[in-house]
């Protein structure tokens, strides 16, 4: 039976959607102060719609794009928001959130935080304390961390290459079967880190070249089979692309991990400081930008004392690869 694993970890709530033992959904919601899809808030209108249609609202602590702007609006002019995709972050950049008018009569509330969310699919949700058994490790989540954060699916059958960029996720597929079966493997598996990452927008998918229209029906289909709706998509063209449309409300793992490695590695290392045996001081040992991330936000370090009760070291070591952290404890438990 499928269930909700859920973990409220430091600097960032955890999710994954297990069944049969494997993890076919994860999300993660970080504490940046970000407004969540869902939050409705007063703003003002700062510019009217431009040549892409969208105007530009600003409020407290932030802009956001603003798709329809209602008719009669004017610049300087107060209205109610919803927002509907988060603020993504891209290399040197932040694309803003989106948001449209909000109906009438509406009032400021936050959005539907990461644990609302799940409880609201209606599968159960189990939640996990750092004392009890690692289910989420269990389940496979560092490997499926490691997958985000390197783009990188591999299996025997085919090997996935996914690529965010400011357009559009690209995911490329490479094998060594013959190209009718690679194709259906790599779109199942494709389908399949498609809905394990949350994977929203505009995403493309390039599979070997196909001969057949049976072949990249066959395909086709392959993907259909794993990834739920809703979703659009093309038929495979003759060179082996398609390409799907889902609803993006947030970034995907691809994005909020890949793109600030030293943030995913800190956070991973304080939920391996929070699940250490032994008792005494931890120390935590990573690689300079892991560390140095840590030291930006003190308050991570001060909850994680008073979860474990005990005092809390950091060490730099440059010789360490970014995901090689560990945590160091003054007594190490039989």
């Amino acid at each position: 039976m499928a269930e909700w694993l859920y973990e409220a970890g430091i600097g960032e709530a955890r999710a994954a959607l297990v069944d049969h033992g494997r993890i076919v959904e994860m999300a993660i919601e970080r504490e940046d102060g970000a407004l969540r899809a869902g939050t409705l808030i007063e703003a003002k209108l700062v510019r009217k719609a431009d040549a892409t249609g969208r105007g530009l609202v600003s409020f407290a602590g932030g802009e956001a794009l603003l798709s329809p702007v209602p008719a009669g609006l004017t610049e300087g002019a107060r209205l109610m928001i919803e927002i509907v995709r988060e603020a993504i972050r891209e290399p040197g950049n932040v694309k803003l959130p989106k948001a449209r008018a909000a109906a009438p009569g509406a009032l400021p509330s936050p959005g539907p935080d990461l644990k609302a969310r799940i409880a609201a699919t209606g599968v159960p949700v189990t939640s996990l304390l750092p004392h009890q058994p690692d289910r989420l490790e269990e389940a496979g989540w560092s490997e499926a961390i490691e997958e985000a954060a390197s783009g990188i699916v591999a299996s025997p059958a085919a090997m996935l290459r996914i690529f965010a960029t400011p357009a559009m996720t690209l995911i490329d597929v490479d094998g060594t079967s013959k190209a009718e079966t690679l194709a259906c493997a790599g779109a199942a598996m494709a389908g399949a880190a498609i809905r394990r990452f949350d994977i929203g927008g505009s995403i493309g998918i390039d599979l070997p070249t196909l001969s057949s229209k049976a072949e990249r029906q066959a395909a086709a289909a392959a993907l259909d089979e794993v990834l739920p709706q809703p979703f659009e998509r093309t038929a495979v063209n003759g060179f082996g692309f398609l390409q799907i449309i889902r609803r993006r409300m947030r970034p995907s793992l691809i994005e909020l991990i890949g793109q600030d490695r030293a943030t995913a590695e800190a956070l991973a290392l304080l939920r391996r400081a929070e699940r250490a045996r032994g008792a005494g001081r931890r120390t935590l040992v990573a690689a300079p930008p892991v560390i140095a991330r840590i030291e930006r936000a003190p308050g991570w370090i001060d909850q994680l004392a008073v979860r474990i009760g005990a005092g809390i070291g950091l060490r730099t070591d440059p010789a360490l690869a970014i995901s090689a952290g560990h945590v160091e404890t003054d007594h190490i438990q039989a």
